[in-house]
């Protein structure tokens, strides 16, 4: 079986000190920061903007892994990429053109990827293949962390997963929202190469972060 790469998310972190949690899972051996950007109206929820991630890209060599929950998306392309985003994530409904999005990513000299919620159909990948790195599998609807798992979305990870090696995609395949170390095996055989969890890996503190982190692994 795969080892995935395991993005821990922020939004579970204390945002009190936000620096020091993001130095912690880097030394813990977290293999990106997974950055959850939520707007009030996308989604039912507000973090974080471009600020924060620049103020945190000091304290962590790892990739930048922003999931921008905001629409319209397209204005703040390139404030996260300034900001330091590695990968930058959208919903095809937060802009009209989701090909244009994905390729203005890529100019940025990000990598780009496709968030598909609960009930947004696989197919919308076959028009935009040639331009993502990444698809996000939400096995949550977005906006608040800590909810439960929707195991109906480990056929959409199983369908996507086809879909890539049909053709030959080499595109990360991330899932968010619920996982733990109970169900991480289930999203790896369905065919998950990365995996974001928040409660899973901040429970307990610092000292509890790298066994989190290994657990979730399945080491």
């Amino acid at each position: 079986m795969t080892t995935p790469l395991i993005c821990p998310s922020i939004l579970a972190s204390d945002f009190s000190k936000l620096g020091e949690e993001v130095r912690a899972i880097t030394e813990a051996g977290a293999d990106w920061v997974h950055i959850d950007v939520m707007d009030g109206h996308f989604v039912p929820n507000i973090t974080i903007g471009p600020d924060v991630v620049k103020a945190l890209r000091p304290h962590s060599n790892l990739p930048f892994d922003c999931h921008l929950m905001i629409s319209p998306v397209d204005s703040f392309l390139e404030a996260f990429r300034n900001a330091g985003a590695d990968y930058i994530s959208l919903h095809p409904e937060a802009g009209p053109h989701l090909h244009r999005s994905l390729k203005y990513i890529r100019q940025l000299g990000a990598k780009a990827g496709v968030v598909l919620n609960p009930a947004t159909p696989v197919e919308i990948l076959d028009w935009v293949m040639d331009d993502i790195d990444l698809v996000l599998v939400m096995s949550v609807n977005p906006g608040f962390g800590g909810q439960s798992f929707i195991d109906g979305q480990l056929k959409k990870i199983e369908v996507i997963r086809k879909k890539l090696d049909a053709v030959g995609h080499h595109a990360i395949l991330q899932v968010d929202g619920g996982v733990n170390a109970a169900n991480a095996h289930l999203c790896v055989e369905a065919g998950a190469t990365a995996m974001v969890a928040g409660t899973a890996v901040f429970k307990g503190g610092p000292s509890a972060y790298a066994a989190n982190i290994k657990q979730l692994k399945g080491l």
